[in-house]
């Protein structure tokens, strides 16, 4: 019998190889005219990108950072925790640093603006961020304490921290947040959509999301940009806080940043599957029933059902107070 081995070299000398050579130049072909398309010059020919890669380095350091007992190695001793989070931090930061760094220096470039300063302005971001990490410890603590007391399935606030899908979502929002309002978006969206491809959870870095924040099971949750979430809201699988129509400016460009998701004020719950979407208010203590489809306000007190909605012309429907 043939090795294995012997058998696919057998098959590639029968087909005369992949064509490698003709594929690369393709490629490099259809590289030249994309970069031309997007009027991009040879001095873009270095990777000038932030790196997925080393962001999610960067992000599980964090987390262990935040975290480190049960989030931190294996082989960690509580007498050692100051050491290893002085260590990883000082690692992280300064590997945040250099992603920081491109993010500026590629924005200068498209802008055609000087980069003298991109260094310096990079390391006043790295360095507020680090000072932000002691209050979003304090966040992420209230956002656990959520979960547990929200989940008679959680037995203890370790093993939602260690379990949970939409704690881990959290975390890399809180971290990504901070580094939006900071000025690095990409930076931010990358770390954002790490959790987002772990977990299945879409929170844009530039949503507002107040303390004891809970996303119960969290597969398919979709936060837009611009949503506001109150204190102590608590979410379920399959909800979508989105935008129910995009403004366009004069020349049809879909304009970007406008205020288009929905504001949940404190104590909503909203069930699973529910879809709220536009600039619209759901009022303190709200509740909103699953597979609900809602476009418009509803007042404090809420209690929003298929059933109530489906009583009025239009879908307007009787909501309880």
């Amino acid at each position: 019998m043939r090795h294995p081995v012997a058998n696919s070299s057998l098959a590639y000398e029968q087909v005369g190889g992949w064509g490698v050579k003709g594929i690369v130049a393709e490629l490099h072909a259809a590289r030249d005219r994309w970069r031309a398309a997007q009027q991009r010059s040879l001095e873009f020919a270095v990777r000038e990108f932030p790196s997925r890669e080393a962001l999610k380095e960067i992000a599980e350091s964090l987390c262990g950072a935040l975290f480190p007992m049960r989030l931190g190695p294996p082989d960690l001793h509580q007498e050692g925790e100051d050491y290893y989070v002085g260590h990883t931090l000082d690692t992280a930061l300064n590997a945040l640093f250099q992603q920081v760094e491109l993010e500026l220096g590629y924005n200068r470039r498209l802008q055609c603006e000087e980069k003298n300063d991109v260094e310096t302005q990079a390391a006043e971001i790295v360095k507020a961020f680090a000072q932000q990490l002691p209050a979003l410890r304090g966040l992420l603590d209230a956002d656990v304490e959520a979960a547990y007391q929200g989940d008679p399935a959680a037995r203890s606030v370790d093993e939602v921290l260690l379990c949970y899908p939409g704690i881990l979502a959290v975390i890399h929002y809180r971290l990504a947040h901070a580094l939006y309002t900071l000025g690095v978006p990409l930076v931010a969206r990358i770390i954002a959509e790490i959790a987002h491809s772990a977990t299945g959870i879409d929170i844009h870095p530039g949503a507002r999301i107040g303390p004891g924040f809970f996303i119960d099971h969290g597969t398919g949750v979709v936060i837009g940009e611009t949503t506001i979430i109150g204190r102590n809201v608590r979410l379920y699988q399959a909800v979508t806080l989105g935008a129910k129509r995009f403004t366009q400016d004069e020349s049809g460009a879909l304009e970007k940043g406008a205020p288009r998701h929905p504001i949940l004020e404190d104590e909503v719950v909203v069930y699973a599957g529910a879809t709220i979407l536009g600039r619209i208010t759901i009022g303190r203590g709200s509740s909103i029933g699953g597979n609900v489809w809602l476009t418009r306000s509803v007042p404090t007190g809420s209690h929003v059902s298929q059933a109530s909605l489906q009583h009025e012309p239009g879908g307007a429907g009787r909501i309880r107070q």
